[in-house]
């Protein structure tokens, strides 16, 4: 039951509006008084549906323990009855998970991309209410990925990066060398990226170079040479979670440890350090009884 108290807080801005202006003059944010008032139904439910519906929306949670909301918007070119819709979708998001949403807008346009970036503040200039700030991934600010070598350590961004530069004139380097580390994937995995960055590239100019690429030699990815990369590759991480296992705990590394184990190309070999970097008191212990 809503208290005669709660009433009467918010009533006497009915009978005398002003008493906002003035109260917040003495506190040093000066509104100007107001010359018309309107009372507007306070029922925000909207009478007919609308469809409000984010690009991709993924809860992440942290190893502190903390967790957020990442909602994700593709941003095609300036549209300024978004601003609306991002505000509309954080405080929704807040309200319903009680989690704090990060906007992240990406676009494949620098000048969409600035648009974007530039915050949002909702209510008057001299207090704003709420301010909407995205996070911005675009042609300005991420990374053109040229090398294959470069790509196939991390191919989700590469494949993202490719899309993001698809009118660059360095696309089609950035496709080859793309192209080229997906050599590295097992042929499932692989299609997946091969059918995101067709779909990410749309009509732009890269396009069809990366069709052209694909239709190259698809057998590829069932022939000897991608199984032995494919095998090389995996020796390459088995290596570097090693590394990752004995630092972690604090155990040194010396240069030949370093080398004997990244070096090594022997998937059972590894998978034995592996295990015994969990245990080992110290990094030399891994290369026992070899």
């Amino acid at each position: 039951m809503v208290s005669s108290s709660h009433e009467a807080m918010h009533r006497i801005f009915q009978e005398d509006p002003g008493i906002f202006a003035r109260t917040f003059d003495r506190l040093g944010i000066p509104f100007t008084d107001p010359v018309a008032v309107s009372l507007l139904p306070t029922d925000l439910t909207e009478i007919k549906p609308l469809e409000r519906r984010l690009d991709t929306l993924l809860r992440v949670d942290t190893a502190h323990g903390d967790s957020y909301l990442l909602a994700v918007e593709a941003q095609g070119r300036k549209d300024p009855d978004k601003h609306g819709s991002w505000a509309y979708y954080l405080s929704h998001l807040y309200a319903k998970y009680r989690l704090p949403p990060v906007l992240l807008v990406v676009c494949q346009e620098e000048s969409t991309a600035r648009w974007a970036a530039a915050p949002l503040h909702i209510g008057p200039p001299q207090w704003r209410t709420l301010t909407i700030r995205p996070l911005v991934l675009g042609p300005h600010n991420v990374p053109l990925i040229t090398d294959p070598s470069t790509a196939a350590r991390d191919i989700p961004l590469a494949t993202f990066a490719a899309i993001t530069h698809g009118k660059h004139p360095c696309a089609a380097t950035m496709l080859k060398a793309l192209a080229t580390a997906l050599k590295t994937l097992d042929a499932e995995t692989a299609t997946i990226f091969r059918e995101l960055t067709e779909l990410g590239l749309g009509k732009s100019p890269g396009a069809q170079i990366w069709r052209d690429l694909m239709a190259i030699d698809l057998s590829f990815f069932r022939s000897e040479t991608s199984q032995k990369l494919r095998e090389e590759g995996r020796a390459e991480g088995r290596a570097e979670d090693i590394l990752m296992i004995l630092e972690t705990r604090g155990l040194p590394v010396s240069g030949e440890a370093r080398e004997r184990i990244t070096g090594c190309a022997d998937p059972d070999v590894l998978r034995h350090w592996l295990s015994r970097a969990v245990t080992a008191g110290r990094t030399e212990e891994i290369f026992a009884e070899e």
